[in-house]
């Protein structure tokens, strides 16, 4: 597209968007030179540069394997359509959570950070957390109102992903935290979260909690499950390790003797 090919409605709306208003003033009179849409260009992509890498630090995803290296071949189970159809953010609009249960080592977490990782590449706000972290920040909170304050961090965000619920145990007042985050983003934002325990196990998280089952109802509602099974693909790699290892050292061994 041309300068002379812009429509002046559509330069204004996006010089509006981009807060220059002093070009906006003079829009009309600065379409049509040779260099104006250029100078938007620029204006847009360091903008999205900027925005993406704010919205990466808030993430907090810290460091991660791509989805390329995920080895399909390895759980015993997994749906892999299912997977490489949540890639398309379909339930993103849909507001649906997205559940990854599995044993230990399968990739769970390796497939809620390149999840919500996709979810900051296409605008979206996000935000990781171990379960236990969220738990015990917001239970550290003295106050109702710092307590509102601080689940705001939980709740505001498009995409919330919870790792390692299952992992540790919890008394009530925990289960009522987390109820509280579910409830607050239900049908309007949407949780990733991965779990080592199906949910008929949730009561061994959540012993002494009167709402575990309305948790995960809402939790489940509309959501997609995702099921891994199989051995420990960190198990496998420590086994490997330890065998190049061994056989590393025996020609010097050899020597020795």
């Amino acid at each position: 597209m041309t300068t002379t090919s812009l429509n002046l409605e559509a330069v204004r709306q996006r010089l509006r968007r981009l807060g220059l208003y002093g070009l906006l003033a003079q829009a009309q009179t600065l379409m049509h030179e040779p260099w104006f849409e250029r100078v938007l260009d620029i204006e847009d992509a360091e903008r999205a540069r900027r925005s993406l890498k704010r919205r990466l630090d808030d993430a907090r995803l810290g460091a991660f394997k791509p989805i390329a290296d995920f080895d399909w071949a390895w759980p015993k189970k997994c749906d892999r359509p299912l997977i490489e159809e949540l890639f398309s953010l379909a339930f993103i609009e849909e507001a649906a959570n997205v559940v990854l249960i599995g044993s230990n080592g399968l990739g769970k977490t390796m497939l809620l950070k390149n999840l919500a990782h996709q979810a900051l590449l296409h605008g979206h706000s996000a935000r990781f957390t171990l379960a236990s972290d969220m738990l015990h920040d917001l239970a550290a909170q003295d106050s109702s109102i710092a307590l509102a304050r601080r689940l705001r961090r939980y709740t505001t965000p498009t995409l919330l992903a919870i790792d390692e619920v299952g992992y540790l145990s919890y008394d009530a007042r925990y289960a009522d935290l987390l109820f509280e985050v579910v409830t607050r983003r239900y049908q309007t934002r949407p949780i990733l979260l991965t779990t080592n325990k199906v949910f008929g196990e949730w009561n061994q998280v959540f012993p002494n909690a009167a709402c575990v089952v309305t948790l995960i109802d809402r939790l489940v509602h509309r959501a997609e499950i995702v099921a891994l099974e199989g051995e420990s693909y960190r198990l496998k790699e420590a086994k490997e390790r330890v065998e190049r290892k061994a056989k590393s050292r025996t020609p010097s061994a050899r020597k020795s003797r």
